[in-house]
């Protein structure tokens, strides 16, 4: 049984351990990243560009964590503040970043050519919805991916974002806005060739 600043770790919480590395403790942060890793991957991976950009942010995002553990305040769960500052890393490469880069459009090794169809059928489809998702201006794209993608209710996707209610509901709405006409004029250039 390890030992985070005299508590066992079988009763230690996000807190205790996030204060245990602040403390020193060297076992403490990555026994926080390993109960939060995976949640933390798919954030950033839905809010960036791509798997290389979200990876990039979210070692930014890992890094801040470890050096400001000591500033955490307990108004916030662990997890929900980690969340925000994977997001306003992702954010901030977005905002640096000028050139998008290109996706593949389906694997090589796709053997049964009905299967390759319906693979790059769905392929189209999330290439067109993550292009138009990409349109969004960041503030709104990372609304709409908190309430619409990831489900959170606007009151979590509000603290998760670190602004008002109100912010996130009109976010939501100008972004679903321009989603529904992006989509349509998507939808509507496929059918012109």
């Amino acid at each position: 049984m390890r030992i985070f600043g005299g508590i066992a770790k079988i009763a230690v919480s996000d807190a205790d351990l996030l204060s245990a590395h602040a403390a020193g403790d060297r076992h403490a942060f990555s026994t926080l990243l390993s109960r939060h890793y995976d949640h933390l991957w798919q954030v950033a991976r839905r809010t960036s560009y791509s798997q290389e950009d979200a990876a990039d942010a979210l070692q930014e995002a890992l890094l801040s964590v470890h050096r400001m553990a000591g500033t955490f305040r307990e108004d916030a769960a662990v997890r929900s503040w980690l969340h925000t500052i994977v997001v306003n890393a992702c954010l901030d490469r977005i905002r640096r970043n000028k050139v998008r880069p290109t996706v593949p459009l389906f694997d090589d090794d796709v053997e049964d050519p009905h299967h390759q169809h319906s693979h790059l059928t769905d392929v189209e489809i999330a290439l067109d919805i993550e292009s138009a998702l990409f349109a969004l201006p960041p503030d709104q794209r990372a609304a709409v991916v908190a309430v619409d993608v990831e489900g959170y209710p606007v009151r979590e996707a509000a603290r998760r974002l670190g602004v008002p209610e109100g912010t996130v509901k009109s976010r939501c709405a100008r972004g679903r806005g321009k989603l529904a006409v992006l989509l349509a004029d998507l939808r509507d250039g496929g059918n012109r060739t």
